[in-house]
């Protein structure tokens, strides 16, 4: 005889099995349409939301370092496609071509601060509204890295970069390259709506509790 355990088991499994395919089938219109729908809306949302703060800072940028405002640098994007990606200038006496994450003694005051708060990113919303990059996915770093990267590190490009990803909620420049990588291609293995929600609430969380210990750790450059 059929016990009540037994069939209270039996009614869940089509349940179960419902959901995921709702589940399944949302977040596969969310990836093929959705989320770039939400990264134009948000993006073009946050460039006139925050223009007042871009002009701001433009202006103490102009003010401190006397040249251009922003700092263009060729990143790697989807399969390896190259574009250019945009911040706020932070250094004040190396060139965009020479640009070297570790030389602190050429960061401007101010531009330490827009590092700190993650500011100098905000140009990027840009790239988000061009198609270069999404608001959520693995950062988009230097080209020469593609040459180093073993065959699972290259799975990160199987997405559009992003401005935050799974990496910078789990630890950002405090964690190794190997973990960084590791949690990029998670990402790129489960990504879902709900994961993409989770990390832009954990990413404006950190903002605006002004958790910046990560952001101050020392810049490492990858090499294989």
């Amino acid at each position: 005889m059929t016990s009540l355990k037994q069939l209270i088991g039996s009614c869940r499994k089509p349940t179960r099995n419902i959901t995921r395919s709702f589940s399944n089938a949302f977040n596969a219109v969310y990836f093929k349409i959705g989320k770039r729908l939400s990264d134009i809306f948000l993006a073009a949302t946050g460039l006139i939301i925050l223009s007042p703060l871009f002009f701001i800072i433009s202006f103490v940028l102009w003010f401190e370092t006397k040249g251009n405002v922003f700092f263009c640098q060729l990143r790697p994007g989807l399969y390896g496609k190259i574009f250019t990606i945009y911040k706020f200038r932070t250094l004040t006496d190396v060139q965009s071509t020479s640009y070297q994450p570790n030389a602190p003694p050429s960061i401007s005051p101010f531009g330490k601060f827009l590092r700190r708060s993650s500011l100098d990113e905000i140009p990027q919303l840009w790239n988000v509204l061009n198609g270069d990059m999404s608001l959520v996915g693995p950062r988009p770093l230097l080209p020469e890295y593609l040459e180093i990267y073993n065959a699972e590190q290259r799975r990160r490009h199987d997405v559009l970069p992003g401005l935050t990803g799974w990496a910078q909620v789990n630890g950002r420049t405090a964690i190794s390259w190997e973990k960084k990588f590791e949690l990029d291609v998670w990402y790129v293995e489960n990504r879902s709506f709900l994961l993409d929600m989770k990390i832009l609430y954990l990413t404006c969380s950190t903002i605006f509790r002004n958790q910046t210990e990560h952001s101050s750790a020392p810049f490492k450059t990858f090499k294989g």
